[in-house]
Order: structure tokens, then sequence, then C-alpha cells
């Protein structure tokens, strides 16, 4: 099986045991182009009942034998698929780009990239994950394994369909776990397209499978009495019922990315330069459309009125960016469809009815098609007003001003997310006391809205629940076994 889709063969086939094969459910759903509205293609295939069940039970035959696989082995398939992914970078971002908009060389290059990162990085932990032992002073020697879970399956979200699918399935199939793979119905083909790259790179048959569908579709694998995890990236509201799905279920374990209002406090003493530039370029990263992104940003007095005229140049300096997807030199697309780009304006129109600050610059549609949005900045935000408290997954900011460490900080920790948040202050035992006062999973400090494959990646309160990326990954697909050996028995 060779690689060979593109935007004018397009995968329309599940991909279970190593084959291409078509759903048994009748039921599709269409796409369209973010960049003008068009059918991409109307008859994607929705994975009901029946096909989950007979990819699970493919997952389960196949799972002794991979979970045995010798170390040497299993990193060299991990490896070359790694390898495969690079290949064909470009071929799997054009894959999403025709139905989520995002320009290659600004997000596509780089988050197909990351899914590469992923595997490399966990390949390398398949002979190095160690357990524990505890001293027999009682008598009894404590020996724990890290065994896989077994079946597991990972819901990943439209706005980074492949870095999202390597930090799920990577770690998932480093330690022994067979992966099934739900990718949002928004941006479904490049998670589609890697069934060829599967079996090229070697992978034994039911170990890594995917199947396109929707929310029902990702209910089924939440429920799913033989599924042992699940790993979901995307809105509050679907989380909490996956959650509950799986509780109802059996108790399934569950790991949530569920979105985030990212604050980015700027002292008076920071690096305007660099302060400017990180908020700038992380409210218009992918349109916006980034869970870290900058979307709140709090400036002390002092330096105020240079940081906010410095914010809306460059702000207004991305905008000239903006543009065709398709055409080098494009840094921002599109919003991803009509849904969201209904959501963002109507964000931005009740903040203006309602006059929850005053907007220094955007707001508008670009062009008559597709679903262009200016980078959007409002100042004096009102700290009550919706597009200050809820996220809006856009280029839209909210902009006010602090006068000290402990206001900053209640304005910071007042809301239900707890994902990212940075400081940016030339002080570093105030950076640091700031860092350990956000009520936030990640902390940047003189920088915001950034991850390591290597360090833990997730959010407190609403924001999720667990964590991808590093050891904390391959704990969540692990179960601990404790050995107790009888050092009295003879």
């Amino acid at each position: 099986m060779s690689f060979n889709f593109s935007k004018a063969n397009l995968p329309k086939q599940l991909f279970i045991n190593n084959e291409y094969v078509d759903s048994k459910s009748s039921k599709k759903f269409s796409i369209y182009n973010p960049k003008n509205g068009d059918l991409v293609a109307d008859d994607v295939p929705l994975a009901g009942e029946e096909d989950v069940d007979i990819a699970v039970a493919a997952a389960e035959k196949a799972l002794p034998a991979w979970k045995a696989m010798k170390a040497v082995e299993r990193r060299a398939i991990m490896l070359k698929f790694a390898d495969l992914l690079d290949k064909h970078n470009s071929e799997l971002a054009e894959l999403s780009r025709i139905t989520m908009g995002a320009p290659y060389g600004a997000w596509g290059k780089f988050e197909v990239g990351m899914s590469s990162q992923q595997f490399r990085y966990y390949e390398g932990w398949i002979d190095k994950f160690p357990g524990e032992s505890f001293p027999q002073e009682d008598g009894y020697i404590k020996i724990v394994r890290n065994e896989p879970l077994g079946v597991t399956a990972g819901i990943t979200p439209w706005n980074g369909p492949a870095g999202n699918f390597g930090m799920k399935a990577a770690p998932a199939l480093a330690t022994g776990n067979c992966f099934i793979l739900k990718p949002s119905e928004k941006a479904p083909f490049s998670s589609m397209a890697i069934g060829a790259l599967v079996r090229e790179a070697g992978f034994p048959p039911g170990v890594l499978q995917v199947l396109s569908g929707d929310g029902s579709t990702g209910a089924l694998l939440a429920s799913h009495m033989r599924i042992a995890k699940i790993s979901f990236t995307g809105s509050i509201g679907t989380g909490k019922k996956v959650q509950e799905l799986a509780a109802k279920s059996n108790l399934k374990r569950v790991t949530l990315e569920l979105g985030g209002k990212s604050p980015a406090v700027v002292f008076d003493d920071a690096n305007l330069e660099n302060a400017v530039e990180w908020c700038a370029n992380m409210i218009t990263a992918n349109t916006g459309q980034v869970c870290i992104a900058a979307s709140r940003v709090y400036v002390q007095e002092g330096i105020y009125e240079r940081f906010i005229q410095a914010y809306k140049d460059a702000i207004i300096s991305r905008s000239k960016t903006i543009g065709d997807p398709e055409k080098d030199g494009t840094q921002i697309g599109p919003l991803a469809d009509e849904l969201q780009f209904d959501r963002v304006m109507g964000f931005i129109q009740r903040a203006k009815d309602s006059k929850a600050g005053e907007m220094i610059t955007g707001g508008k549609r670009i062009g008559d098609t597709g679903y262009f949005v200016e980078p959007t900045v409002f100042t004096n935000i009102d700290i009550n007003s919706e597009i200050h408290q809820d996220e809006v997954f856009g280029p839209v900011s909210v902009v006010r001003t602090f006068k000290t460490e402990e206001e900053v900080l209640a304005l910071s920790n007042n809301t239900k997310y707890g994902l990212m948040a940075g400081v940016f202050t030339q002080d570093i035992n105030r950076a640091l006391r700031i860092g350990s006062e956000f009520e936030s999973g990640m902390v940047g400090i003189n920088c915001i809205s950034l991850f390591s494959v290597s360090a833990p990646f997730g959010g407190s309160k609403e924001s999720g629940l667990g964590r991808e990326c590093g050891i904390h990954a391959l704990r969540a697909y692990t179960e601990p076994k404790t050995l107790m050996i009888n050092m009295n028995y003879k």
C-alpha cells in the first residue's frame, strides 16, 4: 500500500485491521473549504456501532503480540512511521488545509512535524520507562510494574489533527497498547490518510486504526465496554460528556484537554519588544484557534501606553498576512468553518453592542467569500463581560491595565480555565512568585502559548483532566501493578 492521497484523491474509507474498508453504516457527512465555502466532500463515512465493535475486536486480537514485542522491534516500527510522516509532511498538511484553512508555512508544516516528533520521542522510552521497588524491612519486597491498559482510543480536534494524533497515539503505542483514532469531522482527511503509512511502517494489523465520524462515533468509543482509556481534546461541554460516558460504561481512564483563556501579564520592567511579539504572535497563530492562545493581556500602568501602541501596530501588521492559505507567504488563513466564523463574529458584535470595551483594531469580516476575520483587540475591557470570561477560539484578545501583583493575580485566576499563563518581567523573583501563584497547568516566563514534548501538557479547573506529553503521558496509558514477594517464605 503506497501513499497516494491528495485533495484530488481523498481518503474516504475507514482503516481497520490494516485495511481500508467501507463503513458498515450507510451514514455520510459533508465538509467544506473555509477559504471559499466550496464543498470538499459529501461522502465521508460516519463510523457506527458495528464499525467500532469490529475495530475493537481487531485491537484485542493484536494486543498480546504487540505488548510482548521486543523493544527494539517496536522502536523500529515507530521510527519508520515517524520517517514516513516527515516524508509526507506536505501532503498530510494539505489534507488538513483544505478543510481547516491553515497555511502550510505558518502552521501545517509545524503541526505534522509535531506528530513525527512525538513518535521519535516516545520510541526512546519503550525500554526506559522504569517501574519501582521498595525495600523489605517488613519482610516483603515490593516491585511495581507499569503495564499497558489494553485497547485505547483518542478523539482529536480540528485545529491540530496531526499534532494531537501524535500526542495521543505515540505514548499509547510505546507502552504496548493498541490505539483507535477518531479525528474531528471538520478535519479528518490527514488522519484517514495515515493508514497507508501505518501499514508501510510495519505496524501489525489492529494495532493502530482510524475511524472517521462525528460526535456519535466519539460517544460510541467513550461508552464502549472494552475500551480501557480515552483521550479527548476539544470543548468543555463535550469533554464532560466524554467523562460521563466513560464513568457510566466501564470506568475507563480519561484524559481531557478542554481549552483555555490564557492570561499574559506584562510588568513595567518587561522587555517591551519581547512581550509584544509573544502576545501578538500567540493570538494570531492558526487564526487564534489555539487552546493556549494569549487571549487576555494585562499590562501594568507604567508601560501601558507604549505597550498598547506597539501591540496594536503588531496586530495590524499581522492582519496584512491574511489570505489564501494555499499561497506562499500567507501567515493567517480563514476560520475553520461557518459555525466557527459565526461564533467569533458573535462574540465581537455582542462586545460592541454591550460596550464591554473599546475596540481599537479589527472586528470586520475580510472579503465576501470564505471565513476570514480581522484580528481584533478590545481595551478597557469589562472583567464581567462574556468576551473577557469565555474562550472565543479566534484572533480576538482583550487588554486591561493593573497596578499591583495582587490585583493582576486576582484577575488572572478569576476564571473557570487554567491551561496556560505567562508573565513578562526582568525580575526573576517576581516571575517565579507570580508563576507559582497562577492557577494554571503551564506557565511561561517571558514567553507564553508553547509546549514541550518532554514536559506535561494540560490544565487545571475546567481546562482539563490529566496530562499529555513527557513521562506523564506514559503513566496515563499504563496501570501500575504491585508484586509483593514474601522474603520469609521457606
